[in-house]
């Protein structure tokens, strides 16, 4: 995995560090591009026939108080790995969202706003539920705690898991955080000073949260007994936490040994919950039925989840950095104890902070994500969050670095670049295609891989750049699949917007516009190569682009004239349409020019 990453981060790096030194951005070689490479063929289509549906997840969210736009980046990273797998032909893509409605939290909020819990649940789930509308999450289902399956799931895991010996009844004592819902051992506990009120206090190592001193008789779970499980499990799949840095902490947590877990609360503190079955008295702990939603959703206990057609397990689950442990330690140790198919990987991503602060419902300190998405649009803040934020380290939300994101990237360059090439008065992208799909010699001109004989001496130059340039196009889509595997979806967006920017600088030093009107038939021959390349640049990019923005790009495509049955990733790949370049915009007095695929933000920062 750690290989990949750098092939994947090392060649983008590489074609940035090249335009610094050519004007007609000479990137690296990656690879022989041969005459052969630029043959006419059907593109290559991967049989996925066999494969089970992939299947992703994001955490379900408490409904304790408003989603913001923390939740909205959760949601917007598994969107892009589901539609990014449909791309690829996974057309069974599955991906399961929704809320959390049990726990201390909310028995405490819906006392605070002095309404009934399940009230509290229907109308703050609600919320949830339409920020995935109006952020064009594509999920298949939104699943609530509160829902009737779910219940009889949790039920039906607690009395397996009885049954096998992993649960027994003892009194409990530690540093309990409310907030956290959850026990903390002494090594995790630290003694700190509360600014707001000059006393000490004690809480969370890894939250920051505030914990007490609880004892209690309650069900535990012998999760001691999976440590050495565990740890094998991760060293047999160095890849199934990314990132590593992550993989490393849990692995030391593991290695500095694991406790039972308190499973329950007494039902006189905690009523808000699914009883233990067969014992009122207790109610099944928050994380015990958070966690099994997942597996609800493939149709536990009813479904065979280890069936050939079983949407289980799921490919990748997307967590916040700050619930690692329930996800990575007890989620997986629950699972084993019933010997049922593991998780293959669990992406955990880093926050959004304002000013220097992690969001936090509990302090205010949030972006309301509907403003964010009114106020600059659903698709340049899916592209932003994923662009900008962070997968190791926390990334900074803030509204002018939004605005020159959108138009340093998003307007100058793709839409920007599009409306040049696909709209130009001197030239027409349509005839450059057509003479690759026809003119054999103009796809052996596509193809040498150093000038040759006729565009020597004073046309070496614009050579040079075309093979460059047809270089990186050859590998765009593979570099992006490799970081998409990883899975970094951040990587992989910033690789497509380099290429963005690249292919401006190659379309901008070659112009092409000048040259396609020239007497030199050889500098003609040129520009139509740089107009088919340009036009591939723009092609390729928002194929690739369609998981990020998927609305915009819908858009892009259809200005381009490429046929919905081409916007695949085996598309992605130099010559592989050959039907594209008719313009979809006709000009008329009343509106000269193509609509923008990006316009001029209202609101100036």
């Amino acid at each position: 995995m750690v290989n990949l990453e750098h092939r994947a981060r090392s060649f983008f790096l590489q074609c940035r560090a090249s335009v610094q030194s050519s004007h007609l951005c000479r990137y690296p070689s990656t690879h022989s591009f041969t005459r052969r490479a630029l043959s006419v063929s059907a593109p290559l289509r991967e049989d996925l026939s066999g494969q089970k549906p992939y299947y992703v997840t994001s955490p379900i969210f408490y409904v304790n108080a408003a989603p913001h736009a923390g939740h909205l980046y959760t949601l917007v990273l598994t969107d892009v790995l589901k539609r990014w797998n449909k791309l690829l032909g996974n057309h069974k893509a599955t991906l399961l969202t929704g809320t959390d409605e049990h726990g201390m939290k909310i028995q405490k909020a819906a006392e605070k706003a002095n309404v009934d819990a399940q009230t509290l649940c229907d109308q703050n789930s609600q919320q949830f539920k339409s920020l995935c509308q109006v952020a064009n999450i594509d999920y298949d289902r939104f699943i609530r705690t509160t829902d009737s399956d779910h219940k009889a799931a949790v039920d039906h895991f607690w009395r397996e898991l009885n049954h096998a010996g992993y649960i027994y009844e003892s009194k409990h004592e530690g540093w309990y955080s409310v907030s956290d819902e959850t026990f903390y051992p002494e090594s995790q506990i630290r003694h700190v000073l509360d600014p707001s009120t000059g006393k000490t206090k004690y809480v969370s190592a890894e939250t920051g949260k505030d914990v007490e001193w609880t004892m209690e008789t309650n069900y535990h779970f012998k999760l001691s007994q999976f440590q050495d499980r565990l740890l094998q499990h991760y060293r047999e799949h160095p890849d199934a936490i990314v990132p590593q840095q992550r993989m490393n902490y849990i692995m030391k947590e593991i290695q500095s040994g694991l406790k039972d877990l308190s499973i329950s609360r007494p039902s006189w503190r905690l009523n808000w919950g699914i009883r233990v079955p067969g014992d009122d008295s207790q109610t099944v702990y928050v994380w015990l039925d958070a966690l099994l939603n997942y597996i609800t959703m493939a149709g536990y206990p009813l479904k065979d989840t280890k069936s050939p057609d079983s949407i289980w397990p799921p490919d990748c689950q997307v967590i916040g950095k700050d619930i690692i442990r329930f996800h990575t330690i007890y989620w997986p140790a629950f699972l084993m104890a019933l010997n049922l198919p593991l998780p293959k990987r669990f992406l955990t991503h880093a926050h959004w902070t304002m000013n220097s602060e992690k969001m936090s419902k509990s302090t205010g300190n949030v972006v309301n994500p509907f403003y964010a998405i009114e106020r600059f649009g659903v698709d340049p803040i899916r592209f932003y969050m994923v662009h900008e934020g962070g997968i190791v380290d926390d990334a900074s939300y803030d509204n002018q670095y939004i605005a020159e994101n959108y138009n340093t990237i998003l307007r100058n360059n793709m839409g920007n670049l599009l409306s040049r090439v696909f709209y130009s008065q001197r030239f027409g992208v349509r005839e450059a295609v057509q003479l690759f799909a026809n003119d054999t010699g103009f796809k052996v001109d596509m193809a040498y891989n150093e000038p040759p004989e006729w565009a020597r001496n004073k046309h070496a130059s614009l050579m040079s750049g075309i093979i460059a340039h047809r270089e990186l196009l050859a590998t765009t889509a593979d570099q992006a699949r490799a970081a998409m595997d990883i899975p970094n979806p951040r990587v992989a967006v910033q690789g497509i917007a380099q290429v963005i920017s690249l292919t401006n600088k190659f379309f901008h030093n070659s112009i092409p516009w000048k040259y396609c009107q020239s007497k030199d038939a050889k500098l003609r021959r040129l520009a139509q190569m740089t107009v088919y390349l340009s036009a591939e640049s723009v092609r390729i990019v928002s194929i690739l682009l369609q998981p990020f923005m998927p609305g915009q790009m819908q858009k892009a495509l259809d200005m381009m004239g490429v046929l919905e049955s081409n916007r695949t990733f085996q598309y992605a790949r130099l010559g592989a349409d050959l039907d594209y370049g008719t313009e979809a915009f006709a000009p008329t007095p009343e509106t000269p020019r193509a609509p923008e695929l990006f316009p001029k933000l209202v609101s100036s920062f």
